[in-house]
């Protein structure tokens, strides 16, 4: 009868000691404890997009738009704002296509996510984004009447914060355990 942690890696025991267990998205609702909280990020390929949730896990709202570098100078600056901000929690947004597919901007998400965990003891979720970025553009043309050139500053902080809100709201529909 095998025994040990069920997430170590295979030969990890007393002689072998255990790595830090596989990346595993969180399944279920991330609950975080108040005052913790939940930072959102749209991953586009040139900018992350980044949004924050209050302490109390209601509201979210967008903060600002990183421009991406390489994998570690983008994960030094979150790594500093999860400090900074008491996050407990990332929540990607997970470019799945329409049909339900999955194409190379999900694995380049999922990817990032890996990469993350092995940086930050955090849970990571990862949430449909389907129609995100479109709600927000409609949005800003048809109800802010925003210039072109405003909405593209705009866009990906504001994408990250429909997403982020869309999981807070989910989490707080589902059962307590």
């Amino acid at each position: 009868m095998a025994t040990g942690n069920p997430d170590s890696p295979p030969g990890a025991g007393p002689e072998n000691p255990a790595k830090k267990p596989p990346f595993r998205p969180a399944e279920g609702p991330v609950r975080l404890p108040p005052g913790r909280r939940y930072l959102g990020l749209d991953l586009g390929t040139k900018t992350i997009g980044l949004a924050l949730s209050d302490a109390g896990h209601r509201i979210a709202s967008p903060l600002r738009t990183l421009a991406r570098r390489k994998f570690s100078q983008d994960a030094a600056a979150l790594t500093a704002l999860i400090a900074a901000e008491n996050v407990g929690a990332l929540v990607l947004g997970l470019p799945v296509n329409m049909d339900g597919s999955e194409g190379p901007r999900c694995q380049a998400t999922r990817a990032f996510a890996r990469n993350m965990a092995q940086l930050v003891d955090l849970p990571v979720a990862l949430w449909d984004e389907r129609m995100s970025t479109m709600a927000v553009q409609r949005m800003m043309t048809d109800e802010a009447d925003l210039s072109r050139a405003r909405r593209a500053e705009l866009v990906d902080k504001l994408a990250a914060g429909y997403i982020l809100q869309a999981y807070l709201d989910w989490v707080a529909a589902q059962p307590a355990a």
